[in-house]
C-alpha cells in the first residue's frame, strides 16, 4: 500500500512538474492530497494495476499459438527476469518472441501487460483455487449432480469424475493444509425419484468408501455425511 510517510515526496514530485506511476495496489487518486494537488497541476495520475475494462470471462478453451510461462515456488525470485532473457534469447535465434507482462513491474518493462492481482477472479480456476488455498480447509465435501456430464455453459468440457476430483483438490488443497481431506459426497438429486436416488447415492458410497447425501433429502444419509465431516 501507499504508506503515509511517502505522501509528501510524492506531492514534491508533482510539484516539479512530474506525473507519478505507481505499482502499489492502492490507488494513487484515492489519497486526497494528490488528486487534488494533480489535478491543480494537471499532473497524471498512472495506477498500474489497473486492468482493461470490458475483460471477457475465461472459457478455457484451447488458444492459438505457443506460449511458455515461468512458474516459481514463491515471488520475488526472478521468473519475470527470467522470462525476459528466455524472450530476448528466442528473438536472437530468430523466433516471434514477445514477452507478456502479468504484473505491474514487467508492465512498467514493457509498456503493456495485464495487472493479473488485479483482476476479478469470475473463472472457475481463479475462485476456486483460491478459496481451497485461502480458507485452508481441513475437510471438505465434493458436490455433484448426477447425470451432469459437461460443465454448465460449456460444451465439450466434461465434468470430472468423482474420484478424480476428490483427488485434486486434495493435492492442491495440501499446499496450505497438509492435514485437508474429503469428508463424503454432496448430491444433487433433484431430476431423480427418491428409490433412484437412494440406490445410487448406496453404491456411489461403497464404490468411493466415503458417505453419499442428498441434503435436500435429509434422513440418516445426511447424518453420516455430517458424522464423517466431523470426525477425526
Amino acid at each position: 500500500m501507499l504508506k503515509p510517510e511517502w505522501i509528501p515526496g510524492l506531492l514534491e514530485g508533482l510539484e516539479a512538474g512530474l506525473d507519478l506511476v505507481s505499482g502499489m495496489h492502492g490507488r494513487l487518486a484515492a489519497v486526497p492530497a494528490l488528486k487534488a494537488a494533480a489535478e491543480r497541476l494537471e499532473r497524471r495520475l498512472i495506477d498500474v494495476r489497473t486492468p482493461p475494462a470490458q475483460l471477457p470471462i475465461g472459457t478455457g478453451r484451447k488458444r492459438s499459438g505457443k506460449r511458455l510461462l515461468t512458474v516459481g515456488t514463491d515471488c520475488a525470485l526472478g521468473k519475470k527476469y527470467t522470462a525476459l532473457a528466455i524472450a530476448a534469447a528466442m528473438r536472437r535465434r530468430g523466433v516471434a518472441a514477445d514477452f507478456r507482462a502479468t504484473g505491474q513491474t514487467g508492465i512498467m518493462i514493457a509498456g503493456s501487460g495485464m495487472p493479473m492481482d488485479a483482476v476479478i477472479s469470475d473463472a472457475y480456476a481463479g475462485v476456486s483455487l483460491g478459496l481451497l488455498h485461502g480458507s485452508q480447509p481441513d475437510v471438505f465435501v465434493l458436490c455433484h449432480e448426477p447425470g451432469r456430464r459437461e460443465l454448465l455453459g460449456y460444451p465439450g468440457f466434461p465434468t470430472p469424475s468423482l474420484p478424480l476430483a476428490i483427488e485434486r483438490h486434495v493435492a492442491m488443497g495440501s499446499l496450505t493444509n497438509r492435514g485437508i481431506r474429503c469428508g463424503g459426497i454432496s448430491f444433487n438429486t433433484a431430476a431423480l425419484a427418491a428409490a433412484e436416488a437412494e440406490a445410487l447415492m448406496e453404491r456411489t458410497s461403497r464404490e468411493l468408501g466415503l458417505p453419499v447425501a442428498d441434503p435436500m433429502r435429509g434422513g440418516d444419509a445426511l447424518e453420516r455425511l455430517v458424522d464423517a465431516c466431523l470426525a477425526g
